[in-house]
């Protein structure tokens, strides 16, 4: 097993990070690691992800939905090929850290055979795409209103 996370803080509401994160049609025009999403934000169904590391060619998977908190947590667990071999289980956790500021949890835990050789040569791009798009997050949400 192996785990990464990232976190920032962004100066907006839970609200408003939660509208940014679940609003999938606008992922290509902020996002630069997620750069496509679709399908439904419900527990149990599957996503169409697209995903670009820096310096790396786009990737897309079909992760399954397992946890949808509103203002809360987004998670999802996809899978490389055969389940067992790199299994990667992503997520969003917004805690409110006072009026109008929350803290941004975004990480993954991967789990299975290849994790150890895969993260080896990956784990430095994927901690940058996890940055990036927290910075963008928090651009996005401090420079609109609070408000969803």
């Amino acid at each position: 097993m192996k785990k990464l996370e990232t976190a920032i803080l962004i100066q907006a509401s839970p609200e408003r990070v939660w509208s940014i994160l679940l609003n999938f049609d606008r992922y290509p025009h902020w996002n630069p690691f997620i750069v496509a999403i679709a399908g439904e934000p419900v527990v149990g169904r599957q996503l169409q992800v697209q995903l670009q590391l820096p310096g790396r060619t786009p990737q897309t998977f079909s992760p399954t939905v397992r946890v949808i908190e509103p203002e809360r947590e987004f998670r999802w667990l996809g899978h490389l090929g055969v389940r067992g071999l790199f299994d990667g289980e992503h997520y969003f956790r917004i805690e409110p850290r006072g009026p109008g500021e929350v803290r941004l949890i975004h990480g993954e835990v991967f789990r299975g055979l290849l994790v150890r050789p895969i993260m080896a040569f990956l784990h430095r791009a994927t901690r940058r795409g996890f940055v990036s798009m927290n910075e963008a997050i928090k651009q996005l949400a401090e420079a609109q209103p609070t408000q969803p």
